[in-house]
């Protein structure tokens, strides 16, 4: 499990990555909500929902505190709509139906979503996906599964990044930095 959530961790920079390439939101939400048989079956259960006031409270904040790289970060995210996680682990392999896991892929099939990675292992039967959700030429939304044979993860955003401002703050923060050609005239690093 502390594999699958710091795999999770790490990819949410990744996400917020794919993310500032958007500049409106759509319904990009994934449907958690059959997910109760995993979560009554696992040992041990990680649920994040920071949507609505909470993170509005959290932009705000973000913005007007003193540290500039938090302003910055609040500006970012200023049109970030949600970010939801389920995180769980199971005593022993098999204990759930992998099939709940397959209704989330199933989702991601609909119109707008494209799949941007596909990493399988069979070091633990591991599979992880990312897509990214698609309105037009805008993408509106992110979406992470991650199993193995005795963790699930599941990473959904929802809303728009600022990636200028997302890169700027690369190496500060715990943002890893990010090497963006946004067209300016940087030297290009040397190999």
């Amino acid at each position: 499990m502390r594999n699958v959530i710091r795999y999770s961790l790490k990819l949410i920079p990744l996400l917020l990555f794919a993310l500032a390439l958007s500049t409106k939101a759509q319904d990009a939400r994934l449907h958690f909500e059959h997910l109760t048989g995993l979560e009554t079956k696992a040992r041990d259960v990680v649920e994040v929902n920071i949507d609505g006031k909470v993170l509005d409270l959290a932009k705000r904040v973000l913005v007007k505190v003193n540290d500039p790289d938090a302003k910055k970060v609040g500006q970012a995210i200023a049109g970030l709509q949600a970010i939801y996680v389920r995180a769980y682990t199971f005593e022993n392999a098999g204990e759930y139906n992998p099939g709940d896991i397959d209704q989330i892929r199933a989702q991601l099939q609909g119109p707008g979503w494209q799949r941007l990675a596909n990493v399988r292992s069979k070091k633990d039967n591991q599979k992880i996906d990312v897509y990214t959700m698609f309105t037009g030429d805008t993408m509106s939304g992110v979406a992470v599964i991650m199993s193995q044979d005795k963790a699930v993860a599941l990473v959904n955003v929802i809303g728009p990044i600022d990636i200028d401002l997302l890169a700027e703050l690369g190496g500060k923060l715990n943002i890893p930095e990010m090497d963006i050609d946004t067209g300016g005239s940087k030297d290009k690093p040397k190999n």
